[in-house]
This record gives C-alpha cells, structure tokens and sequence, in this order.
C-alpha cells in the first residue's frame, strides 16, 4: 500500500524476514503475457535479520529491484469506511478521522491509504472504500532492518493484497472470485471482482487445527470452517449481488488432506485447490510445482506480484 517509484529492473522482489530466515521472490509481469517466478529462495538468518540482509542485498543485488515486503499480524488494520465525499487529495485525511476510536493507535500520525470498493452504481447504494492503517511507530519497525542493512524498500503492503494479487490471476472474465488461505495462524478469505478487492473476512479456523489431532476434532473443525464460509458466501451474495461468484479457490500450508472434497460437500460453489501452474510460469523454480510448496509460498509470491508502480 505504501510505495514510492524507482526501480532499476522489471518486477518486484518480495523480501520478507520470518523468524530465523529471509525469504526473497522475485516475480516479473507484463501486459499480454503470464507471471512469471524468476526467484524464489529462503535463506538462514542465524546472525540476525540484520546481517541476513546486508548479506542477501550483496548477494542478490537487491539494490537493483524494486523491494518490497508485508506487515505482520497485528501491525497494522484495514477498515470498511463509507467513502468520504471530497476530492481524491482529501480523501485519505477524511479517513484519517473518520478511523479515530476504531483504531488504538494516534490517528494524527498513522500511515494510511485508501483502496476503492468498486459498486454497481445502484440508486441508494453507499460508496464503500477499505482504509488501511498503521501505526507510524509499526512501519518504522518493520523499516528500520531495511535501512540498516542499506537494502532500499519501494513498498509495504499487507497479506491480504498479495493474497488478492495471486487470486485475481485465477478469475474467470466478468465473475468473481473467492480465495481462502489457511496457514498455522488461521484463514482469510478474500473475494476479488476484476481484480479488486471486494470483501474479506477472517475465518478462526487453522490449517494445523484441520491436520492435526484425531478424526473426530478434525471433523467438529471442519464443520466450524464450513458453517463460517456458508455464512461469508451467503452474506457476500447479499451485499454484492451484482457479483456472481464462480468459485472458491483454496490454499492451505500445512496440508489438510481431503479439504476440497469436504467443502465441495457443503458449499454451492465448485471448489478447486490453488494450483498457480495454471495461472503463472516459473522454469527457474521447479519446487513450485508441488502443490503444498505453492500454498507455503503464497503470501511470498502475491507480494511480487504488485502492479502499483510496476516497471516493466
């Protein structure tokens, strides 16, 4: 969301540190023809993020791309607003107050920006917008290793963007699209129209708590996570009846055996799992195509995939 131009080589180069690694994706697009993963690659960070960095941006020339890396958990907030009715340069300080006790951070001094919600110009409808919001003293932290080790960052965004990056490329023409993503940590759902963000939730629901444990938790998990995407896909088709939803693609790490089958089930919709072999190319990276290691990456991968300020 937070970007500023200048880049010496096509693409963008995801780089994001996590625990006791740093992970670098390096994703060139161009108009006319698929994605394509040049790099993928995860590397020991037992020396700190810091060293990890000055090493890597060495190694890997990070000088020469356009960087970019996510926020974590916790980090930062994004919030459904009416749209403000004031001209675009105004907008994001309308948000700006419009975010004050939502938030638990200053708002005088948060970092924010706006993404549109597109509608269908119905009579009576509100125009919708997502405010995305950060604490100044958050992106400064997330900043700050980058600026020691001398590796310039281009952009910030946030998962549930490089999430839309990657399900926008599975949209069928003039449908939408829903896009679950479960880790360690839990799921976020996604729906995308024309490669717009449109709605998101998130789903209590973990891909370790649908891979582990005996049948029979797995089974009253399994039941959560279907009552709770039931109630998403019906809302969504409340709200936004003007978008047809097509599917529900679906990527979980740890791997959950059976996992579409199960929602297939119980859902409307077909489900299909993530398969970016479909969607992308990546003949320098050949563990992509494992299914599993896709969905490890996904975050990864939908970071490079930026289009805002792209250079290509």
């Amino acid at each position: 969301m937070f970007w500023k131009p200048g880049a010496k080589k096509s693409g963008w180069m995801a780089v994001m540190p996590k625990g006791d690694r740093v992970a670098l994706a390096h994703v060139l697009r161009s108009a006319g023809v698929r994605p394509e993963v040049r790099l993928l690659d995860s590397f020991a960070a037992d020396q700190g993020e810091i060293k990890a960095l000055q090493r890597l941006c060495t190694a890997r020339q990070l000088k020469s791309y356009a960087c970019t890396t996510l926020m974590g958990a916790g980090e930062y907030n994004i919030n459904q607003l009416d749209a403000p009715g004031v001209p675009p340069a105004e907008r994001k300080e309308a948000l700006r107050w419009g975010l004050k006790g939502m938030v638990d951070y200053p708002v005088e001094t948060a970092c924010i920006d706006v993404l549109d919600i597109p509608m269908d110009g119905s009579a009576g409808r509100t125009a919708s917008v997502f405010a995305v919001s950060a604490a100044e003293q958050s992106v400064r932290a997330r900043i700050r290793p980058f600026e020691e080790a001398k590796v310039p960052l281009a952009a910030i965004d946030v998962p549930e963007l490089a999430q839309r990056n990657v399900a926008a490329l599975f949209e069928d023409e003039n449908r939408g699209l829903a896009f679950l993503r479960l880790d360690d940590s839990g799921g976020q759902l996604t729906l995308t129209f024309h490669g717009e963000l449109i709605a998101l939730r998130r789903v209590e629901v973990s891909a370790t708590q649908l891979a582990e444990g005996d049948v029979g938790r797995q089974a009253q998990v399994m039941e959560r996570l279907v009552l709770e995407l039931q109630r998403s896909l019906d809302n969504f088709d409340r709200q936004y009846s003007f978008i047809p939803v097509s599917k529900l693609m679906v990527a979980a790490y740890p791997a959950v055996d059976g996992i579409v089958a199960a929602l297939s089930e119980n859902l409307y919709i077909p489900v299909l799992e993530m398969d970016l072999a479909q969607v992308m190319d990546f003949p320098a990276v050949p563990e992509l195509r494992d299914l599993h290691f896709q969905a490890k990456n996904l975050l990864l991968i939908g970071a490079a995939l930026r289009t805002n300020g792209l250079a290509a």
